[in-house]
C-alpha cells in the first residue's frame, strides 16, 4: 500500500501492522504516526547494506531525495533502472525481493524497540540478542550461544556455515537468503559503496576448479571452504559453503533433507577440525544458521534436531558453538526443540524456558 500510494498519503491508508511496528518503538508519538512509520522505513531500508538493493528500495517507496511525491508507475520504473531490467520483469522478480528485506528489517527494528535503531538505522552492538543455552551431549554439559539476527552482524565467530546447493552456485548479491547476505556483507566496496571485489564469490569458483567441478554438481553433504571477505573486519575468519540443496529439475526449487543437513553439519566440523591448527590463533568457534529452513522448506524444529544430531556427536569438546536465527519466535521453537535451560544474554531477561535436559 505504501509502495502504491507513496509517502505523502500515509495518513490516509490503513496500516495497522506498521503503524504497530512504529508505536513498539519507545518514544514513538501516536498523533504523528505517519512520521513514525516513514522513520521505521527510513530505518529499515538504511539497513540494507547499499548497493543497488538499497538504491532500488529508497526509489520504490519514494525515500530517494526528490521522490517524495513521484507516482507509483515512476518509482517503480526509475527501481527497475537499478537492475538494469524491464518495468514487468522488476515487477515479477526483484520489486518483491525488495519490499520483503524491507519488511525483514521493519520487524528486527520493532522487535528490538529500540528508538535510536528506528531514528538512525544503526543497531548498536549491546542490542544484538542471544541467548546461552545450557545442555548436555553424553552426559556432560554443552553450551550453545543462540544469536537473534541477521548472519551478516556476527562478530568474532571463527567460522560461519553458509548453505548451498549441489551446483555451489552463490545467489545475486540483492537475495534474501543467508549465503547472499554473506556474499554481500563479504564484498569489498569502494568510499562511495560501489562493490569493487567479490572475495567470497571469487575463492568458492577456484576451489570448484581445483577440485575439477565447474561444470558439475558435487554430492549433498560436501562442504567448500573460503575466506571471509570483507567479513574480516569482524572477526570472520572462514565461510564454510556446506551443500544442502539439491535442485528440482525444471523448477527454481530445491529438496533439501534432514540427512543431508546432519551430513553437511558434521563435514563442516570435521573440516574445521582439520584447518584448525593452521590458523593463529587456532579456529575454536563456529556459527550455523537453520540450514535448509529457507527455500529449502524444512522446517525450524526439523532443521535445528538434524544439527544437534551433528552437533551431539561432535567428538572436539573445547569448540565454541553458534546457532543464528533471525526472528526470537524462530529462536522460541529453536529452544524447545533442543530442550535447553536458557539464560538471555544482552538486554538481560528472565531465565525462561521450562525444560529438560537433551542429551
Amino acid at each position: 500500500m505504501v509502495r502504491l500510494e507513496g509517502l505523502v498519503r500515509l495518513r490516509g491508508l490503513d496500516l495497522p501492522l506498521l503503524r504497530r511496528a512504529a508505536a513498539s518503538v519507545p518514544g514513538a508519538v501516536t498523533d504523528a504516526w505517519p512520521v513514525e512509520v516513514e522513520n521505521l522505513l527510513r530505518a529499515a531500508v538504511s539497513r540494507l547494506g547499499g548497493g543497488d538493493l538499497q538504491e532500488a528500495a529508497e526509489r520504490t517507496l519514494g525515500l530517494a531525495s526528490g521522490m517524495r511525491d513521484r507516482a507509483a508507475a515512476d518509482r517503480r520504473r526509475l527501481a527497475a533502472q537499478v537492475y538494469g531490467l524491464s518495468v514487468e520483469r522488476f515487477r515479477k522478480s526483484q520489486e518483491e525481493m525488495v519490499l520483503g528485506q524491507i519488511a525483514e528489517w521493519v520487524c528486527w527494528i520493532a522487535d528490538t524497540g529500540n528508538r535510536d535503531t528506528a531514528r538512525t538505522g544503526v543497531i548498536p552492538a549491546p542490542h544484538l540478542q542471544h541467548r546461552t543455552l545450557r545442555l548436555a551431549r553424553s552426559g556432560r554439559p554443552l553450551t550453545i550461544t543462540l544469536h537473534i539476527h541477521p548472519v551478516e552482524l556476527l562478530r568474532n565467530v571463527d567460522v560461519i556455515v553458509s548453505p548451498s546447493n549441489t551446483h555451489l552456485g552463490l545467489p545475486e548479491m540483492y537475495k534474501a537468503s543467508v549465503s547472499a547476505s554473506l556474499r554481500r556483507a563479504g564484498a569489498v566496496r569502494d568510499a562511495a559503496g560501489d562493490v569493487v571485489e567479490d572475495p567470497v564469490h571469487d575463492d568458492l569458483a577456484e576451489w570448484r576448479g581445483k577440485h575439477g567441478v565447474r561444470h558439475r554438481p558435487v554430492l549433498p553433504g560436501t562442504v567448500a571452504p573460503t575466506g571471509p571477505g570483507a567479513l574480516a573486519e569482524q572477526g570472520v575468519r572462514r565461510i564454510y559453503h556446506a551443500v544442502v540443496a539439491v535442485p528440482r529439475p525444471g523448477t527454481n526449487d530445491y529438496e533439501v533433507t534432514p540427512q543431508n543437513v546432519a551430513a553437511a553439519a558434521a563435514r563442516a566440523l570435521a573440516l574445521m577440525s582439520g584447518e584448525r591448527d593452521a590458523h593463529t590463533p587456532p579456529l575454536r568457534s563456529v556459527c550455523f544458521p537453520l540450514l535448509g529452513a529457507g527455500r529449502g522448506g524444512l522446517t525450524p524444529e526439523n532443521s535445528v534436531s538434524a544439527l544437534w544430531t551433528a552437533l551431539a556427536a561432535d567428538p572436539d569438546r573445547d569448540r565454541e558453538l553458534h546457532l543464528v536465527v533471525r526472528r526470537p519466535l524462530v529462536a522460541d521453537l529453536v529452544t524447545d526443540v533442543l530442550g535447553g535451560r536458557t539464560d538471555s544474554g544482552p538486554p538481560t531477561g528472565s531465565d525462561g524456558w521450562k525444560g529438560h535436559g537433551c542429551g
